[in-house]
C-alpha cells in the first residue's frame, strides 16, 4: 500500500505532514483528518492507521479525494460540515487538522475534536492566525525570506478549487482559547506561518 501519491505536490501545509505522521500513536486503529481537502494527508495516514476518515465541506475536494484514494483500503471520506457530520463519539485514536480550523468556529471545532478522541488519543491541529502585536509582526517579518525561498525552491502549489479563507483570530487568542479547551496543550509557532496544537486525551 502506498503512503504517498505518485507525484506529490508541496506547499506550506504539506510541509507539516512529516511532524503530523510522527505524532500518530502506535497501534492507531482509527484516524480522522478534519478538512482533508483532496485527501493527500489521509492517504499518508493510511500507512499508520487501520482506518482513516477524511471530512471536508467542499464537494469538489471530497470527490477528488475519493478518486485519488480508490487504491487505499481502509480510507473513507465524509462530505459535510465537520461540526454536524455524523461521526462516532470517542471514536478516534488520532485526529488532525491542517489549515482548516479557521474556516470554522474555533471553539466549537476544537471542542468537537477533543470529544471525538478516545482516552489516550492524540489531537494535532496545524492552523493559521493573524498578526495582532508587535511580536507577531516581528516573527512574521523575520521568517518572510525563509518562506519566500521555500515556496520558490519547492515550487509550492495548492490543489485546484481548494477553498481559501483569511484567519480572523490572532495567535494570542488561539493560544489562550486552546489552553482553556485543552488543558496541558502544547502550542508552537512554526516558521512557515503556521502554529500547531498538540494534545493527548486523558
Amino acid at each position: 500500500m502506498q503512503d504517498t501519491d505518485p507525484a506529490p505536490y508541496w506547499n506550506t501545509n504539506v510541509a507539516r505532514h512529516p511532524g503530523i505522521l510522527r505524532a500518530v500513536p502506535d497501534g492507531c486503529r482509527d484516524a480522522l483528518d478534519v478538512g482533508c481537502g483532496d485527501g493527500l494527508l489521509a492517504r499518508k495516514l493510511a500507512a499508520r492507521a487501520r482506518r482513516v476518515t477524511g471530512v471536508d465541506s467542499s464537494p469538489a475536494m471530497i470527490a477528488r479525494a475519493r478518486e485519488l484514494s480508490a487504491d487505499h483500503p481502509g480510507t473513507g471520506f465524509v462530505e459535510g460540515d465537520f461540526l454536524t457530520a455524523d461521526l462516532p463519539a470517542a471514536g478516534y485514536d488520532f485526529i488532525c487538522s491542517v489549515s482548516a480550523v479557521h474556516h470554522m468556529d474555533f471553539t466549537a471545532a476544537v471542542a468537537r475534536m477533543r470529544d471525538l478522541l478516545r482516552a489516550g488519543g492524540v489531537l494535532l491541529i496545524v492552523g493559521l492566525a493573524r498578526e495582532a502585536s508587535f511580536g507577531d509582526w516581528a516573527v512574521t517579518a523575520a521568517a518572510a525570506p525563509v518562506v519566500r525561498t521555500a515556496k520558490l525552491v519547492r515550487r509550492a502549489t495548492f490543489p485546484a478549487g481548494m477553498p481559501c479563507v483569511s484567519p480572523h483570530m490572532s495567535y494570542g487568542a488561539v493560544r489562550a482559547e486552546a489552553r482553556r479547551l485543552l488543558p496541558g496543550v502544547r502550542y508552537r509557532r512554526h516558521v512557515l506561518r503556521r502554529y500547531s496544537l498538540t494534545w493527548r486525551a486523558p
